[in-house]
């Protein structure tokens, strides 16, 4: 019985055509890609979220819940501690690094997932404080806030969890630590201000977390590519490349969406100069005075009534016209300060001001608090353009020389 014949490849290149030759080039893979797919291989497997990631979490939440209801900064390592590993997010910079989409949504979902339950531990505490009747947060406040302190640290733990899930056979625990206090503390925080109302809470916690999980994509991305880890096709390239513009928009919006929410760059600092200009207003009522002397008929008299007013108008105008002013001048690293309604750090945040903001000041003489502290009464407009009396302690203040004109 004869054999068919089969059409044999020549083991000799040369020899092939020009179009079997195009052929099999496509087909062969360079050995570093092989590599790269191995490890992008093994690194998709570490990050994969699974249950413990969500349950420990959730008890992650409970604990820094019950340190911002406590206002103990101390409680808030311990749940940073009992944090998972953050792999997950640190996928979402795998995924921008490999340019896959399905990847990069499926990394970003778990995480997003993980961060719910955060949040909504948070507004359970924040809805707690109206049982247990706890005091406003104080000290963990500032955790709400942008701080470049907090920008290092996220950045040295992200490189430290890329660079150690890298390797073969580690697990980024301590690197964990650290993201996991940067991204789970503003979101729990965020969801107690959201629940209990207090404000600067939320949403700035909320804006806060975007801000650093977009700086974990970001981080992570780069130290990846640094790593050897790149897309293996152009299009992944290409889908790399707008994730990580986009992620640097988000940091861009979300920072000005910051200083909106946290500071309050909105309200009209131009209003207090309108108001205090309509202060010769009290003449006004001193003037009606200078009808109520011509009202007797004794001629005698009229000329004594009118000349009266008037040196005491001049006298009551002069303190008007030349009150102390200030503006709110903090370090660099918060960006304004807290107005309260009593000159006490214990008493209730009326508002905040940022740095730049004229006030004044309604009486120079400090009041003393305790702990030795100096508070100045002064006078601000608040967010609906209305004036409003509140306590402020005089070293976050720049007091200015007072002038006439002013």
């Amino acid at each position: 019985m004869p054999i068919p014949k089969s059409d044999q490849i020549p083991d000799d290149p040369e020899d092939l055509t020009p179009a079997r030759r195009r052929r099999a080039d496509r087909g062969l893979i360079p050995e570093d890609l092989i590599e790269i797919a191995e490890d992008i291989e093994e690194l998709a497997h570490k990050t994969i979220p699974s249950f413990d990631f969500f349950l420990f979490s959730l008890l992650s939440a409970a604990i820094i819940t019950a340190s911002i209801l406590v206002d103990s900064p101390a409680l808030l390592v311990l749940g940073a501690l009992t944090a998972p590993v953050m792999a997950p997010f640190i996928g979402i910079s795998l995924g921008t690094a490999t340019g896959s989409l399905k990847f990069f949504s499926q990394r970003l979902a778990g995480s997003l997932v993980a961060s719910g339950f955060v949040f909504l531990v948070g507004i359970l505490g924040g809805y707690a404080t109206f049982v247990l009747k706890t005091p406003n947060v104080q000290f963990l406040i500032y955790n709400a806030r942008v701080s470049w302190t907090h920008i290092v640290l996220l950045i040295a733990g992200t490189a430290l969890a890329v660079i150690s899930l890298k390797q073969k056979g580690q697990t980024p625990v301590l690197p964990s630590v650290a993201i996991a206090y940067e991204l789970y503390v503003p979101l729990a925080i965020a969801g107690v201000g959201f629940g209990s109302g207090q404000p600067h809470l939320w949403p700035d916690g909320l804006v806060l977390f975007g801000i650093h999980l977009a700086v974990v994509a970001i981080t992570g991305t780069v130290v990846f590519m640094l790593l050897g880890i790149k897309p293996l096709t152009f299009i992944g390239y290409t889908l790399g490349s707008l994730i990580a513009i986009l992620s640097i928009l988000g940091v861009i919006g979300l920072s000005s969406a910051g200083a909106v929410v946290g500071g309050k760059i909105a309200m009209p600092t131009l209003v207090p100069t309108a108001t205090l200009t309509g202060t010769p207003a009290p003449p006004t009522a001193t003037a009606t005075e200078t009808p109520i002397p011509p009202t007797p008929t004794i001629t005698p008299t009229v000329p004594t009534a009118t000349y009266t007013p008037l040196p005491t108008e001049t006298s009551t105008a002069t303190p008007k016209p030349t009150p102390f002013y200030a503006e709110i001048a903090v370090s660099v690293e918060y960006a304004g300060a807290f107005i309260r309604s009593e000159p006490s750090l214990d008493s209730q945040i009326m508002t905040s001001l940022i740095n730049g903001t004229v006030i004044e000041i309604l009486d120079p003489s400090p009041s003393i608090d305790e702990q030795g502290r100096n508070w100045l009464s002064i006078r601000f407009v608040n967010e609906d353009g209305l004036e409003e009396d509140g306590w402020i302690i005089d070293n976050l203040l720049l007091i200015s020389t007072p002038r006439p004109e002013w």
